[in-house]
């Protein structure tokens, strides 16, 4: 049975089809059950149809999840994929549904564009379904294969509608795909904090890679060159790797994320020296061979699958108790997706059965007292730096990113971590002690800057403190027109010194009400002043040496944010 959620999903999604959308793409989070979702609607629809994957693993996954569903289906990939996927049918459900003139049919993208084109199959095909529909925009391959099917209306499903490249997922001129409506199902944390996603903990240790100062190309990630030099040069990674998780997750069932070959062999080789059974997994490893060591990995012979280039987008790896992250990366959506590999429950079959049955609460307390109460994300790289967290709440759309905006940082608060080596939390730069610890945020270096301060400008220099705070006199004094200037212009000075008065009157107003909500909240003086800094952008004293025109704009951010939580509050 469907999710409560997922169900809604489905009629909005036929709502959709209803009002005339052609291609509707369905947002749900990482484990939100979205191979789930469009089987269903596949076996419901019964319609001819195709379920396009971009990776051989994903078209195994998909037509794994046919077979459970019993639906005959033909597999549109090499003879010798289609013989490891049957195989593979067989001995996780006993039988094999595989049919090669089915109607219902799985297919690799790279074979599926190469596919006869006179086959009356493609004219009758009804439904086209894009897992990782993201990946649909321009004139690429996935375009390219969803235009061979003329009579089909289309469903793209993914975790997250952005493209690392900032391309829009709309159709033209509003983007550069296909998409005429988005549906957005809830968040990973609402999916969590119903009960139907694990709750984690991650943890960050230190790191001596860094990729603050490397460039992101316009695909929207980091040049791979850079990344593997950037690995390759650490001095500690891959023995942190496996130090960490034998201090945090000993025991536990682990997928670490590499960077390439040579770095999965070398952490494979530590975890295995370690005494922690550890296999690589890339690209080329063969299906027959990948379920083999799948299903030593459940059965707990092996803990750790040393990820090279897959097991983050898509694949359904359940038994995932802890990840650890050897590769960084500039694109939020890889990131989310290997992060989200550990959020899957750990239940056992009655427990699966009868899930839906039970309230959120109760869903929660059984988690807590399962096997596994949270996932365990351990991040070697500093990727939470990058990207935040991703179960906090995005807002997507079809059109395509201005290039500006993808370059420049958003409103949301960065993240440091933990001093503590027995706590290693990440938490807000905000904060002034760590939430979960109380160990106290370190000393700033230098103090010199607002920015060196983080915005809290307690901390500054009293030398620049006393600078700030006698150019904030000069607005609030008198005007001072140069002696000997014509009255005209003295009048003129004197105008326009009031008008910025007034609006610093106005600027402080606003000031003055978002600190005392974030002070009504909890949040510490100091912790105010840093939140404001990074989300306006500008540090309290600062923002009250504004000239008029400035300090008016910042007064309509501030009052938007109070509005929109007022709203939120209500």
């Amino acid at each position: 049975m469907l999710r409560d959620f997922q169900a809604e999903l489905k009629q909005r999604t036929y709502d959709a089809w209803g009002r005339g959308a052609r291609n509707v793409m369905v947002v749900a989070p990482t484990g939100g059950g979205k191979t789930v979702l469009f089987c269903n609607i596949v076996a419901e629809l019964g319609l001819p149809t195709v379920l396009i994957s971009h990776r051989q693993e994903l078209v195994g996954q998909a037509a794994l999840a046919l077979n459970r569903e019993q639906v005959p289906h033909g597999i549109i990939a090499p003879q010798a994929i289609q013989k490891q996927i049957i195989t593979l049918e067989q001995e996780t459900h006993g039988r094999s549904f595989f049919s090669p003139r089915a109607a219902v049919r799985v297919a690799g993208v790279q074979t599926l564009i190469n596919h006869d084109p006179v086959d009356p199959w493609l004219r009758h095909v009804g439904l086209v379904v894009q897992d990782e529909g993201h990946h649909v925009a321009n004139d690429n391959v996935w375009m390219r294969a969803h235009s061979m099917f003329p009579a089909a209306r289309g469903l793209l499903v993914t975790a997250h509608a952005l493209r690392a490249d900032g391309r829009g997922l709309g159709r033209p001129p509003l983007g550069d795909g296909l998409v005429d409506e988005l549906i957005v199902g809830p968040s990973a944390r609402q999916v969590i904090d119903r009960g139907f996603l694990c709750d984690y903990r991650l943890i960050a240790p230190p790191s001596d890679v860094h990729m603050e100062d490397e460039d992101i190309g316009d695909s929207g990630e980091y040049k791979q060159d850079r990344v593997r030099k950037r690995v390759h040069q650490s001095k500690t990674i891959v023995g942190d790797v496996v130090k960490h998780y034998l201090k945090w997750a000993a025991g536990k069932l682990g997928i670490t994320f590499a960077v390439d070959i040579e770095s999965a062999t070398e952490i494979a080789a530590k975890y295995n020296s370690a005494g922690v059974g550890a296999e690589i997994i890339t690209a080329k490893t063969p299906l027959h061979v990948r379920g083999q060591l799948m299903r030593q990995f459940r059965a707990r012979k092996l803990l750790q699958l040393v990820s090279v280039d897959v097991l983050g987008e898509g694949v359904d790896v359940p038994a995932v108790e802890v990840v650890s992250m050897a590769r960084p990366t500039a694109s939020f959506q890889l990131y989310s997706q290997q992060f989200g590999r550990a959020l899957r429950l750990m239940l056992t079959d009655e427990q699966n059965r009868t899930w839906n049955d039970r309230t959120d609460a109760q869903r929660l307390a059984e988690i807590a007292t399962s096997v596994k109460p949270k996932a365990i994300i351990i991040d070697h790289v500093e990727n939470y730096m990058h990207h935040g967290l991703p179960d906090v709440e995005r807002s997507y759309t079809l059109a395509r990113a201005d290039r500006r905006s993808r370059k420049k940082k958003s409103d949301e608060i960065p993240l440091r971590y933990c001093t503590n080596n027995d706590c290693l939390y990440p938490y807000e730069v905000t904060l002034s002690e760590c939430p979960k610890c109380d160990t106290p945020r370190p000393a700033p270096a230098r103090r010199g800057t607002p920015e060196e301060v983080d915005g809290n400008c307690f901390e500054l220099d009293p030398a620049v403190l006393s600078r700030m705070r006698k150019e904030q006199a000069l607005i609030d004094g008198p005007a001072r027109p140069p002696v000997g200037v014509a009255p005209a212009v003295a009048g003129a000075i004197r105008r326009n010194h009031a008008q910025r008065q007034e609006a610093q009157h106005e600027l402080r107003q606003a000031m003055a009400l978002w600190a005392g909500w974030r002070t009504h909240v909890g949040r510490e003086p100091a912790e105010v002043q840093r939140e404001f800094f990074y989300k306006f952008g500008r540090d309290v004293l600062s923002a009250q040496v504004l000239g008029a025109t400035e300090a008016e704009e910042l007064r309509a951010r501030i009052a938007a944010e109070l509005d929109l939580n007022r709203i939120v509050a209500a």
